[in-house]
């Protein structure tokens, strides 16, 4: 087998690979895979980066992209680790596993492909581009959340914490885009009448 064709063959598993931190709060299996939720960051990081275009930012849309679809490519070797993981093993010890899994995954690729070096931007957030697609990584969280929330289901409060620390390391325009879209998110949700987060 192909060293690429074992890659696809390893990444197709992120299609049925669940994300974890809605199986802990009682929502059904299949309620979201690390594939579903890579689409989604995907598609929402291409429309932040179209926007913040549209409005005279320089953003490199292959790059953003890039990043998107392999964000979360280590979680075919260690999981889709929910935040309670990272308060057990601490967030370096979580970094460096998904760092050395990430490697692992894309070493059998050839030292050919920068996928390494996309991947570190998107942890270091050293580029726009990383940092919208961290912002999207958040924005498609909240999507699902509204979603589910829509279809009835209650006890989603701490994942909407997130919109009271907006620190994306962004500025001007692109964080003015991300604000407009948390901000429309939030009244969305408010006109479900929902409770109001706890204090």
């Amino acid at each position: 087998m192909s060293s690429l064709l074992k890659t696809l063959v390893e990444l197709e598993r992120l299609k049925r690979l669940e994300r974890t931190g809605w199986t802990l709060r009682g929502l059904p299996n299949s309620t979201e895979s690390v594939g579903a939720h890579s689409f989604g960051v995907c598609v929402t990081a291409m429309l932040l980066a179209d926007e913040c275009v549209s409005r005279g930012v320089k953003v490199d849309l292959e790059k953003t992209l890039r990043i998107a679809l392999l964000h979360d490519w280590s979680e075919v070797r260690v999981g889709d680790m929910p935040r309670t993981a990272t308060s057990y093993f601490g967030a370096e010890t979580r970094k460096r596993a998904e760092t050395a899994a990430f490697g692992d995954v894309v070493d059998q690729l050839g030292s050919s492909s920068n996928y390494k070096e996309l991947y570190q931007d998107y942890e270091e957030r050293r580029s726009i581009e990383a940092r919208l697609v961290k912002a999207s990584d958040v924005i498609d969280l909240l999507v699902e959340a509204l979603a589910l929330e829509r279809a009835g289901h209650r006890g989603l409060d701490e994942f909407w914490e997130v919109t009271g620390q907006r620190n994306f390391q962004l500025d001007g325009v692109p964080q003015q885009v991300v604000n407009e879209v948390l901000d429309s998110l939030m009244k969305a949700r408010t006109d479900l009448q929902i409770a109001p987060l706890s204090r």
